[in-house]
Order: structure tokens, then sequence, then C-alpha cells
């Protein structure tokens, strides 16, 4: 198929935040909306193929290891540090809150779970970008879950990016595990060391390992124990590498 520099067919159902994080990722030359190797690619800058996924990364996954047999392919997650919620009544009034809520760099293993070992391909980077944002909400109870009395949302909205981390190997996401956690360590372990829900450390750990990051060493009762690997031709004593003599 010829490339589709207008993005006409891409944009049918891009969202805001979609349709804003491609102008944040642009740079003078790029194509957006082109048709490479049979996959239509939100931005092409030279052989670098950029990927655009707000949530849901096992829908891209078929595609990202495809394309990254032959070129390379950069996927771009925002993740949003600080929300504002914007709620749009009937009557067309809109009311205004800061979300207590903060979202941190760790999230992106909730997303990456889905595919644990994407940065085992050569060939494949992952650039997560915290962002200030609206969420945008209307009412229409009868088809929203009680949770948010009847509110859902509609849109998001970019605001701002306040940083971008770019993970290229498996040591860049092993960066993240922190000093302080002694090994070996269990997820509950890492859990309480980052602040983070149970079920986020497990699924951090859980990708690490496919990534040959830590590995299962034992258990601890019902609790497996993991500890750091070090990189080929890196010991490592505690948590500190230490390069081994030829």
């Amino acid at each position: 198929m010829p490339s589709d520099a207008s993005g006409g067919i891409g944009r049918l159902n891009e969202t805001a935040l979609h349709a804003a994080l491609k102008q944040w990722v642009a740079r003078p030359g790029d194509e957006f909306e082109a048709w490479v190797d049979g996959y239509l690619i939100d931005v092409v800058r030279g052989d670098l193929l950029i990927e655009i996924q707000t949530s849901g990364f096992a829908k891209l996954k078929r595609k990202l290891l495809d394309l990254a047999e032959r070129r390379p392919v950069r996927l771009v997650h925002p993740i949003a540090r600080e929300t504002w919620i914007v709620r749009q009544r009937a009557d067309g009034t809109t009311a205004r809150r800061k979300s207590p809520k903060r979202g941190r760099i760790e999230l992106l293993f909730a997303e990456l779970a889905s595919i644990p070992r994407l940065l085992h391909e050569p060939n494949v980077s992952l650039e997560v970008v915290l962002t200030q944002e609206e969420d945008v909400r209307r009412h229409d109870a009868p088809r929203r879950g009680w949770r948010r009395r009847g509110w859902g949302t509609v849109e998001r909205r970019l605001l701002a990016v306040v940083e971008h981390r770019l993970f290229a190997r498996p040591a860049d996401l092993g960066a993240l595990l922190p000093r302080e956690v002694a090994e070996p360590f269990t997820t509950a372990e890492l859990a309480e060391a980052l602040g983070l829900r149970r079920r986020l450390a497990q699924q951090m750990a859980y990708c690490l390992r496919e990534l040959g990051v830590v590995a299962a060493t034992g258990k601890r009762g019902n609790a497996v124990l993991y500890e750091r690997q070090a990189p080929r031709g890196v010991a490592i004593i505690g948590s500190q590498p230490l390069r081994r003599r030829r």
C-alpha cells in the first residue's frame, strides 16, 4: 500500500492523547501514518519505526516482532504522573479537580507483562513518557460500572510531558530495581522497597526474570526468592557490579 502522509486512514479512530504524543515525538522530516511492510506506522524516521501505544501492548506483539526482524522499532508509552479529572455534565457545565493518584515509571511493567521478552529483541526499544493529563469524563449510568457512579472516561488529553526515559536493552529495565533491597528478595520486599502494590511488584519481577535480569533462586516459605543476574562478563557482589579480569 502507498504511504498515507496525511494520516487520513490512521486518524479515523485516533484519540486526542495519541495525536498529541505523535506531535511531541515528531522531528523534521518524519513521515506520519506511513505503510511499511504491510503495516501502518505512526511515525517513520529514516529506518526507525515509531509506534505510540497508550495501553494494551499485547495488541502490537505480532506487529512489533515482525517489523523488528528488518528494522529498528521504538514503542512509545505514556504514563500519567499527574491527572486532572474533568467532568462534563449534561447541562454543559464542567467541574475540574486534581486526582490524588500519581503515576510512576514502574507502571510500564503492567503493560510489558503481556510481552515480557520484548527488549530481548535487539531492534526494539521502549520509550516511557511521563505526562500531565486531563481525564475527561461524561455521565452514562446505564453503561458504566458502579465504581464511578455512571461516569466514564471519553478522552485523555495531553497537557505536558514532564519526563521521558528510553529503555534499549534488558539492563536498562534492571536499573529500576532499588539498590537498597537486600538479596535474595521476595516480591513483597520489592513492593515495600519501591512503595508499589504487590501485584505490580510481581509483574516487575516476572518481566525482569523473563529478560534474564533476575533469576528465581529458591523459596522462603511460599514466596519465591529473586537475585540479580550479572550481564555477560560482569560479576555482582551485593548490588554493586564488579568487572571480571580477563
